[in-house]
């Protein structure tokens, strides 16, 4: 469709208003919905049944194409995909169970909005969220996708592989990166890219490049902005996790910052997408991370208005 037209279902990444959906999920939904937003991108249920939460979209005239909610295989992986079906989810996030220490972190930034502080700052915390694999790791990795894609497909859905930066990091003495495997070795009848295309940015990637090289599989974005990206590459001495964590304070709402949307949208159908949700990550740390979603849903919608096909 022509890229003005994609401003008719909007999404948001309810990650960005993460500290409203932890205090109030039912009044959060029907701001998000005021706002003019048509999708939304759960990452947790906020202790609501699949039921009670569809309940809540429905009633906000609200749909969720995707989730960010972790699927982990196992015994409870249909029970899982089962709730959901009732949720609408099309496309879906696996990963395997996290160790504690990780589970506990991870479980605080998703109720507390930020990242924790510690003496290093947040380069040590994103370096234990993402360890650099090897080929073989990440291959394994790959492999667990397609699995879980075979076992979601009965249930109508596929899984997505978001991105960060650390998929971009070049493997040592190569010139292949994990991402580069994750698009050779995923089945596309199965998984699907969930491209973040502020993270890619960030990581130095060119968007429309990757558009035509690997055309079709970019079915779900993430659309995040992010200011002064010239002064973090070429970089040779940060590696791609260093590059996040300086340009995670360097978000900012959708046309505040340096990425050209309006242009990344006219490729739309080469990238074979269908669906996209903002996402601003330190939204909260703005004072306001509702207000930040309205200014990322304004400036998002002027930038597809402007628009020539």
């Amino acid at each position: 469709m022509p890229a003005s037209d994609w401003s008719a279902q909007m999404g948001l990444e309810l990650y960005t208003v993460r500290d409203r959906m932890a205090k109030d999920a039912a009044g959060t939904l029907v701001q998000v919905a005021a706002l003019g937003y048509k999708e939304v991108e759960p990452d947790d249920y906020s202790g609501l049944d699949p039921k009670a939460y569809r309940a809540l979209l429905d009633k906000n005239g609200l749909t969720a194409p995707s989730t960010h909610a972790n699927l982990y295989p196992g015994p409870n992986l249909e029970k899982t995909l089962e709730g959901f079906q009732i949720l609408g989810h099309k496309y879906c996030w696996v990963e395997p169970p996290p160790p504690p220490a990780q589970a506990s972190l991870l479980q605080r930034v998703m109720k507390g909005g930020a990242m924790p502080s510690t003496p290093g700052g947040m380069l040590p915390l994103l370096r234990a969220f993402f360890p650099q694999q090897t080929p073989d790791e990440v291959k394994r990795t790959v492999a667990l996708y397609n699995q879980t894609g075979a076992v979601a497909k009965k249930y109508g859905m596929q899984i997505l592989v978001h991105n960060h930066t650390y998929e971009f990091q070049r493997f040592p003495g190569s010139e292949q990166c994990p991402y580069d495997i994750v698009l050779a070795e995923s089945d596309p009848e199965l998984v699907v890219m969930q491209l973040d295309i502020g993270w890619a940015s960030v990581a130095g990637e060119d968007i429309l490049a990757m558009f035509q090289q690997h055309p079709g599989r970019f079915v779900l974005w993430h659309v995040k902005d992010a200011m002064a990206l010239q002064f973090l590459f070429p970089q040779p001495e940060m590696d791609e996790v260093q590059r996040m964590a300086v340009a995670n304070s360097w978000l900012v709402p959708v046309g505040l910052g340096g990425i050209d949307y309006g242009t990344i949208f006219q490729h739309a159908s080469t990238a074979g997408m269908q669906h996209f949700c903002v996402e601003q990550d330190n939204a909260a740390d703005w004072g306001d991370s509702m207000a930040a979603a309205g200014r990322s849903f304004t400036g998002l919608k002027r930038a597809l208005a402007q628009t020539q096909i």
